[in-house]
């Protein structure tokens, strides 16, 4: 996907003049937002982006006071291919929530929906070339193990707190009107200006949910749509964090499953159990006496669970993970230099895996959009789960996605009220769904198709995030649903990545077990991590 880093008044038009509006049913003094005519320009001087044309929108910033403040949201257009077979447009969301949109049209610029669409992309209010909302950078007041004591809760409430605070510091004005509602309306006002009728719709992670409540509010706008790696409607949204821990758990026990049944070449057990009682006495050794590794630095038992956590979804690297494991474990026995050219290897796979990780930012979407329902308020409900976490599933985000969060301390009123999510009125679209999506657990996808009455495809043992042009089998549904209009069975099921090519030990009898060859393992987690173009968004 290409980067959105270019200077935004070089990049956008202004809005000029006047278009007709493609629907009568505008709300009272919302009229003027709808007639606007786009400017289009290049999003930028050079590069992909020049290929692409911006234009910038004047939206009310509070939609039940469109005279008062407004804000500007900028979009994007790549044109259709064959403007005989165009149907229309195909608005993108990246998720989030405030993941910048901008330039999404190019990562499908090869696809076959580039044929009879114009792509639209854009990013949402608060976010990127669209009026930003900005949040002060709370200084870290300590660290956060993945496995804390009781006596350790205090900081992970303390950090939370100064986070709502340093935020309300720098957007108060801003923060109650950034939500998915105020977004769905900003895409309506997009299909208007567009002069469409209706807008097709294909939206990643929390996209997913911003698409379903743009439905449930203007289902009169849209026609087909597709949410990819969708959140639940019945977790929004402290359980929906909730759930990305007990996903990584599930992803865990189904690799310690599959290394258990290759002892031969990882030595950590013969079965699920015995690999699971390894890597926890490897994890409490590196609690009390981190490895020091010059190129990895301190690899203590947090960083151990984040990578056995977060990297455990993607089936292709389990060889990968074990060899990490299997490394670290010795080098913690003293069987192995610290030094050695196993480790530096395995660290220095681990240190791109890492890079996957989230992007820190000082942007304030995501924390106030997440706040737009209510979260507990009483610390003991938290403190609970983080003692069920800590046990249970301590693995990547763990604990802290238990944890307190700005939103138990949230200083403002939203605007909205949680949207009802319902289908009444445009037509049955599709719900994608990766098994051991641990940023979207698998159970969203079911949850909001059967809420939305949509067809359901469903990626057996893969992990990835968002499946459009990642996997085959999605994406050629998702191409001839959205190109030619025809659903699949309303339960379907592909294929995913499949697993390294290594053979269990009862299936590798009487031949000699391929060895782990640490030389490759930077080299493979780069090569995948390249092919799969993975993202950096949380929902």
């Amino acid at each position: 996907m290409a980067c959105a880093g270019v200077g935004v008044l070089a990049a956008i038009g202004v809005m000029t003049g006047v278009a007709p509006v493609a629907s009568a049913a505008v709300a009272p003094g919302l009229q003027e937002f709808y007639g606007q005519k786009p400017t289009w320009k290049p999003c930028a001087d050079e590069g992909e982006l020049a290929t692409l044309q911006c234009a910038t929108l004047t939206v009310p910033m509070n939609y039940r006071k469109p005279g008062d403040e407004r804000i500007a949201v900028t979009i994007s257009k790549l044109p259709a291919k064959d403007p005989a077979k165009r149907r229309g447009v195909l608005l993108l969301n990246p998720g989030g929530p405030g993941g910048e949109g901008v330039d999404l049209p190019l990562a499908f610029a090869d696809r076959p929906i580039t044929q009879v669409y114009d792509l639209i992309g854009f990013d949402p209010r608060g976010v990127g070339r669209s009026t930003p909302l900005e949040c002060e950078l709370s200084p870290s007041i300590g660290s956060f193990p993945s496995r804390p004591t009781d006596d350790q809760f205090a900081a992970f409430t303390a950090q939370a707190r100064n986070d709502e605070a340093a935020c309300e510091r720098a957007a108060g004005g801003l923060r109650p009107y950034i939500n998915t509602p105020n977004t769905a309306r900003d895409m309506d006002v997009i299909r208007g200006v567009l002069g469409e009728k209706k807008i097709n719709y294909l939206g990643f992670s929390y996209g997913t949910y911003l698409g379903a409540v743009f439905g449930s509010l203007f289902p009169a706008s849209l026609d087909r749509n597709v949410l990819d790696s969708s959140v639940s409607p019945d977790w929004i949204w402290r359980e929906q964090f909730k759930q990305q821990a007990v996903a990584m758990k599930q992803n865990t026990e189904a690799m310690f499953g599959w290394i258990g049944e290759r002892d031969s070449v990882y030595g950590l057990g013969k079965s699920q159990a015995e690999v699971f009682a390894t890597t926890e006495a490897l994890a409490a050794k590196l609690a009390t006496k981190p490895i020091e590794d010059p190129m990895f630095g301190t690899v203590d038992r947090t960083t151990y669970d984040v990578i056995v956590g977060i990297y455990s979804r993607f089936r292709p690297l389990w060889d990968e993970i074990g060899r990490i494991v299997k490394a670290f474990k010795a080098a913690s026995d003293g069987t192995l230099a610290a030094g050695s050219a196993e480790v530096r290897d395995a660290a220095k796979a681990a240190k791109l895996m890492q890079e996957l990780g989230i992007a820190k930012t000082v942007n304030g979407v995501f924390q106030t959009v997440t706040c737009e329902a209510d979260w507990p308020q009483d610390l003991q409900i938290y403190y609970s789960d983080m003692r069920l976490f800590r046990e249970k599933n301590p693995y990547g985000y763990g604990v802290y996605r238990a944890a307190p969060t700005e939103c138990t301390f949230r200083s403002f009123k939203p605007a909205d009220k949680v949207t009802n999510l319902k289908r009444a009125g445009y037509q049955t679209g599709l719900v994608i769904q990766a098994e051991g999506d641990s940023q979207t657990q698998y159970d969203g996808g079911p949850a909001m198709a059967t809420r939305l009455k949509d067809q359901l495809v469903s990626v057996a043992d893969e992990g990835t995030h968002g499946l459009y042009s990642r996997n085959a089998c999605a994406s050629d549904i998702i191409d001839n649903y959205l190109v030619n209009g025809v659903l699949p069975g309303s339960r379907v099921t592909c294929p995913g990545d499949p697993r390294p090519d290594i053979p269990a030990d009862e299936a590798a009898a009487g031949r000699s077990a391929r060895a782990p060859q640490p030389a490759d393992v930077t080299e493979s987690v780069q090569r995948f991590i390249s092919e799969k173009r993975l993202g950096k968004g949380v929902f």
